[in-house]
């Protein structure tokens, strides 16, 4: 029997470096210093995409792009993520929702989460209403409280189109 829903999980964490970039959801958030990684270590994105591999049990992004590979070197996650969305609807399913929370101590993200969501629906394919992106912080505790990186996770449904 197939399924016509599929529920997927992902998790990422990074380090964060002083002079990197802090891209999170596609969007570029000002700061001095940002997700140290191979990619543009977009930490959401990743765990993302880990969740919709996961949910049709594909794997990792590591799979599919290894940072063993230079080609990977700075690339942008919203392109591996459309990349992602198609193995998606290559195996016959569509976003049905997606779930994201971004775990870190600062800088505030409430004014960037709008432009995240719609970022994210874009490169899926998606209805804006179908993205929720959250923050928080851990109130000063653990690597994500004392500023010395972020976590994310994210959920996902895929539907059988």
């Amino acid at each position: 029997m197939e399924n016509n829903i599929r529920i997927g999980y992902g998790y990422d964490a990074h380090r964060l470096k002083s002079g990197r970039k802090c891209i999170l959801c596609g969007v570029e958030v000002p700061c001095g210093f940002g997700p140290d990684g191979h990619s543009d270590a977009d930490v959401p994105l990743h765990a993302l995409m880990d969740a919709l591999l996961g949910a049709l049990a594909l794997g990792d992004i590591g799979k599919y792009f290894p940072d063993t590979d230079e080609k990977w070197r700075g690339a942008s996650s919203a392109e591996m993520l459309k990349a992602v969305n198609g193995l998606v609807r290559e195996h016959g399913y569509a976003l049905g929702n997606a779930d994201i929370t971004i775990v870190m101590q600062s800088p505030r993200l409430s004014g960037y989460i709008t432009e995240m969501r719609e970022r994210v629906a874009s490169a899926l394919d998606a209805e804006v209403s179908a993205i929720s992106v959250k923050a928080t912080t851990e109130e000063n505790m653990g690597f994500t409280g004392d500023g010395t990186g972020i976590s994310s996770t994210a959920a996902v449904l895929l539907i059988r189109r």
